[in-house]
């Protein structure tokens, strides 16, 4: 299994592309060893306006992001916290898209191994038609304290890893590892 340190990830956006829209939320979960480290919330403020039908999603109101660091200023630590870990997010080219976007605004080059919960789970679970977090959740009994918060989402998916390595045989698991990092073993060394 994965035995690298790791990062799982979710955030929340004005809206869905990583060029023109922003960060407004980052939630983080830290694993070393197969064990839990650490977790980590924060509002980021966009510097631009979140659109009504966002704030409904989310509960994240322009509001309550106005007083928050932008991500400008959250940046350096930030890097810090995610360099040398395997980045797991839901939908990982989202989250990673608009990380790179962000970091790049601020001259920062952000190159992580990514492992896309998306694809895991479709590789393991072919027989079923949806693999978006709802489904997820359904699906494995998950528990998310809350939905399309980026702290409750990334907790979702370190509960996902988990539930996997319950309920699946470690060689597929190994084999959906592989599937998308490559060669055998690949996903176990650092970039």
């Amino acid at each position: 299994m994965l035995r690298q340190p790791l990062i799982f990830l979710d955030l929340e956006t004005t809206g869905m592309t990583a060029t023109h829209e922003r960060i407004t939320e980052i939630g983080l979960v830290e694993v070393a060893n197969g064990e839990f480290v650490d977790s980590w919330s924060q509002l980021v403020n966009p510097q631009k306006f979140i659109p009504p039908f966002i704030e409904a999603l989310t509960g994240i109101t322009n509001e309550l992001v106005e007083d928050a660091p932008t991500f400008a200023q959250l940046a350096p630590a930030l890097f810090e916290r995610l360099e040398g870990k395997l980045l797991i997010a839901h939908n990982a080219r989202f989250d990673y898209g608009f990380l790179k976007s962000e970091f790049e605004r601020v001259g920062l080059s952000y190159h992580p191994r990514v492992l896309c919960t998306v694809r895991l789970s479709r590789k393991l679970f072919p027989e079923h038609r949806r693999h978006n977090l709802d489904s997820l959740i359904e699906r494995h009994s998950l528990n998310c304290s809350a939905r399309h918060r980026a702290l409750g989402d990334a907790e979702v998916l370190w509960q996902f890893l988990q539930k996997i390595q319950v309920e699946v045989d470690a060689e597929r698991v190994d084999a959906a590892l592989q599937a998308q990092f490559g060669a055998p073993g690949d996903y176990n060394r650092g970039r």
